[in-house]
């Protein structure tokens, strides 16, 4: 008896569908499953009755959650440090792309991009505590260089306004190598020939970056934004918990989705308003990419997600 297609497919590529297996384990374990959960949104939650067992009440939790005043802040936040970080992030490593691709010295090419990568893996405790030895008020280093000067201290801590600028440029620091390298790649993929032909007519470097070397970067730059933007009402808990903590004069301009949800479970024990807001959370971002994605695909389906 002859096998069906698609147990033929799996025969031929076996080796490729077993070296997927631990990417499918992955997200089906910590992706799929805990999506169960998402019925603690609709249920006052009790110890006795768990998960499944605690008795309903509808979007009471989405009521409490709405109108705690906070679901605006929130979101708002979440959504305009994404953006933020996506534009500032992405012209920065675009920049640093091109400008290492024109450097001539092979070893400095090298070297700096060791250094700009090294950001990338250094721990977000790491990275609050060098900020808090760099900002904290008595003994910080930006104070100390100001007191030296003969200027007051600057109480950054305890000042929300500083905090948008701080955090947007810790993000472009840390995920400068990391996107530059991605950026590196689709430049260095681009003919030759086109580099060539440019420069016997006489364009100079300028005009071969802006004429070949950026509209070659379309599509990467398309697909890296699609990315981000599906994750654009998901705030990076990492860097705003280790950054800012729990201090509660800076949350309005630096609390998000996900520290408000871990505060939420941590010090007044809402899970049920937790879980809501996780939910809105998660909708909010599906809703996002797809619509970035139906607009990609109306200017040119080649360069959409699916």
């Amino acid at each position: 008896m002859k096998q069906s297609g698609f147990w033929n497919d799996v025969k031929k590529y076996k080796v490729l569908l077993l070296m997927l297996t631990p990417a499918v384990l992955f997200f089906l374990l910590f992706a799929y499953v805990p999506m169960a959960g998402i019925v603690l949104a609709f249920k006052q939650y009790n110890y006795t009755g768990g998960v499944f067992g605690s008795p309903w009440n509808g979007l009471d939790n989405f009521r409490f959650f709405f109108d705690s005043g906070d679901a605006w802040r929130v979101t708002r936040n979440t959504a305009l440090y994404n953006i933020a970080f996506i534009v500032v992030n992405n012209v920065v490593q675009i920049f640093a792309a091109i400008l290492l691709f024109e450097v001539a010295g092979k070893w400095f090419r090298k070297i700096t991009q060791t250094v700009m990568f090294l950001p990338y893996f250094i721990s977000w405790v790491v990275v609050g505590a060098i900020a808090y030895n760099l900002f904290n008020f008595d003994y910080g280093t930006i104070n100390v260089l100001l007191n030296a000067i003969g200027l007051e201290s600057i109480d950054i801590y305890n000042t929300a306004a500083y905090w948008p600028v701080i955090l947007v440029i810790v993000s472009a620091w840390k995920t400068l190598g990391y996107g530059t390298i991605m950026y590196l790649a689709a430049i260095t993929s681009i003919d030759t020939e086109m580099y060539e032909a440019a420069e016997i007519d006489g364009a100079n470097v300028f005009q071969r970056i802006r004429k070949i070397t950026i509209p070659n970067l379309y599509p990467t730059v398309i697909i890296l934004v699609l990315l981000a933007i599906g994750n654009i009402f998901r705030g990076d808990f990492g860097m705003f918990y280790n950054m800012v903590g729990n201090n509660g004069l800076l949350f309005s301009s630096t609390d998000v989705i996900d520290t408000f949800v871990f505060r939420m479970l941590t010090t007044s024990n809402e899970i049920g308003m937790s879980a809501a807001a996780g939910f809105y959370q998660s909708i909010l971002g599906f809703a996002t990419i797809m619509l970035a994605n139906y607009a990609v695909r109306k200017y040119d389906k080649d360069r959409a997600l699916f």
